[in-house]
């Protein structure tokens, strides 16, 4: 098998090892290692190495906090010092995207995450082994989420030594309980708990799950009516609160099991100040607004807001958290693609990962003077500029928020103003 060190990153993050004719793309290894690779597996035309020796570290390397590191598939940079994972990113999005711009660090790299999805199956309970769909990491902790997390772990598994309800089975696709999730406030110290199951509980069932997570502040149950493997289900309130909240600087958002929101709560600040500081003007039009993550704050800095997303429930929890926070910020439902953009000074855009696509065209011909465009998928912006923006927009600024340390993905914050 090849050997050889490491002179690169892909895109998305492997370390790439050139021997010979051979291009083989390496998980967990680094820029400056010396590996032997010893087995590969080919996946989507690349030959992925399924392990690899590490003849001499390279000096970007650190000892990683995590005991399930290397095979857990949550974290593939906790190996690399915090700064050359930073450096590393701002290159990867040049690389990608031809722009370069400064990065800003996460606040806290251990413990910052707001939630995490915890799959709970005959393999174990914690989170997927990395590049095999079948593996489960049966997790004791997980430091970038919590270090209460063998606390939640701990009372899963009494829960359902107790009660009986059997852990979902990948390969025959049953059983009861498929994932828990858990959310907490960093900032406001609610906690959430949420059980993805695929059965209703009985009532004793539901003392007991009480019981077991009375430290939660929010408590759902929700029904799983599918056997696809995601952490989604209709939710049935069981106890406490129906909101858990999160405080970002002067806002306050209220937080549902059917809420997206930003995963890094400690480098949230710095991605909502990015986005002002490239928003000008008073009208601004909040696209893919969500449940009003940037339209409320902005509409808090004293900015005439109108958001519209696609999801009803979204929309009701945009609106609710513009009244919660006493500001001048309405939210509709409606997508992106059919919707008329007049005269705003500015539009706020945090497309999913596939991009703009056809919402692109309706933004150049727009009378919109700058697009703010908030992405974790450089190739996707790569796209959208070239084939539809650039025709009507120039790059002003960019700025890369790390809000997720440890991984090879950054926030790219993008201002566009337009051509004249």
């Amino acid at each position: 098998m090849p050997s050889g060190r490491i002179r690169k990153l892909s895109d998305d993050g492997l370390g790439v090892l050139c021997a010979g004719s051979k291009t083989v793309y390496i998980p967990f290894a680094y820029p400056g290692d010396m590996v032997r690779v010893k087995s590969t597996r080919r996946r989507f035309g690349r030959l992925i190495a399924r392990d690899f020796e590490l003849l001499e570290p390279s000096p970007l390397r650190v000892l990683p906090r995590c005991r399930h590191f290397g095979k857990c598939g949550g974290c593939l940079w906790q190996g690399l010092k915090y700064k050359a994972q930073l450096k590393l990113k701002a290159e990867l999005f040049e690389r990608i995207t031809g722009i370069r711009a400064e990065i800003k660090g996460s606040p806290k790299i251990w413990g910052f995450r707001n939630f995490s999805n915890f799959i709970v199956t005959t393999n174990g309970v914690g989170l997927k082994e990395y590049g095999n769909p079948l593996g489960v990491v049966d997790l004791s902790e997980c430091p970038v989420f919590s270090k209460r997390t063998p606390e939640y772990l701990r009372a899963l598994r009494d829960f359902l030594a107790e009660t009986g309800l059997g852990p979902w089975d990948l390969r025959r696709k049953a059983g009861d309980v498929h994932y828990l999730q858990v959310r907490e406030g960093k900032f406001t110290g609610e906690v959430m708990v949420n059980l993805i199951a695929h059965r209703r509980p009985a009532e004793e069932t539901a003392e007991a799950f009480r019981d077991y997570f009375s430290f939660a502040d929010s408590l759902y149950w929700s029904l799983k009516a599918d056997d696809r493997d995601d952490p989604r289900g209709e939710p049935l309130h069981v106890a406490g609160s129906h909101f858990i909240r999160e405080r970002i600087d002067d806002v306050v958002y209220l937080i549902h099991p059917n809420s997206f929101f930003q995963t890094n709560s400690h480098a949230l600040e710095l991605l909502l100040r990015a986005v002002g500081n490239f928003t000008d003007g008073e009208r601004v039009l909040d696209l893919y607004s969500g449940v009003g993550t940037f339209g409320v704050w902005l509409a808090k800095r004293g900015f005439a807001v109108e958001g519209v997303e696609v999801n009803p429930f979204a929309v009701e929890m945009a609106n609710r958290n513009a009244e919660l926070n006493w500001v001048n910020a309405q939210f509709r439902v409606g997508r992106a693609e059919e919707t008329p953009i007049g005269d705003y000074d500015t539009v706020i855009v945090d497309p999913p990962r596939r991009g703009l696509k056809e919402a692109g065209e309706l933004l150049v011909k727009s009378g919109a003077e700058r697009v703010v465009y908030v992405s974790c998928n450089p190739k996707a912006f790569r796209l959208d500029y070239e084939n539809h923006l650039k025709k009507a927009y120039r790059v002003e600024e960019a700025v890369l928020v790390d809000m997720f340390p440890h991984t090879p993905h950054v926030e790219a914050i993008v201002e566009l103003t337009r051509r004249r």
